[in-house]
């Protein structure tokens, strides 16, 4: 199940592609149906600026790992490679992470092994009277 966050990601997207319209008519499908929402959406509206004739068109969007054209060529080139190099090394870094986690796990599991084969103890002995102290 989508969390209500994920939910109205996708529903500003959807309205973000379809333009002012689509803002507008949902503001005024929110007034006429509960107040509070059309107030709510008009209010997001004035404070991201999605009043203004291009509503968030012409600006550098990247959704769904499509990225939109600057109109520059060699800038969305530039943009994409940057892009794809970064997705790597967090791909790179996470992969390392994971195996730094394996490896640490590793040695804290052999370290309990070699105690037990050794007969120590991994937990100290409380005494039995609270009043005692340990020796």
């Amino acid at each position: 199940m989508k969390s209500p966050a994920h939910l109205l990601e996708q529903a500003r997207d959807w309205l973000d592609g379809h333009g002012t319209k689509a803002w507008i008519a949902a503001m005024v499908l929110g007034f006429i149906f509960l107040w509070p929402v059309g107030l709510v959406i008009l209010f997001y509206m004035i404070g991201t600026n999605r009043m203004g004739k291009n509503c968030g068109r012409g600006k550098w969007h990247r959704r769904n790992g499509h990225s939109f054209s600057t109109g520059n060529t060699a800038f969305d080139a530039y943009r994409d490679e940057t892009i794809k190099r970064l997705e790597d090394e967090q791909s790179a870094f996470q992969n390392f992470l994971g195996n730094l986690r394996a490896s640490k796990d590793r040695a804290e599991f052999d370290q309990f092994m070699n105690e037990q084969k050794d007969g120590e103890k991994t937990t100290p002995e409380y005494p039995t009277n609270p009043t005692q102290a340990p020796a």
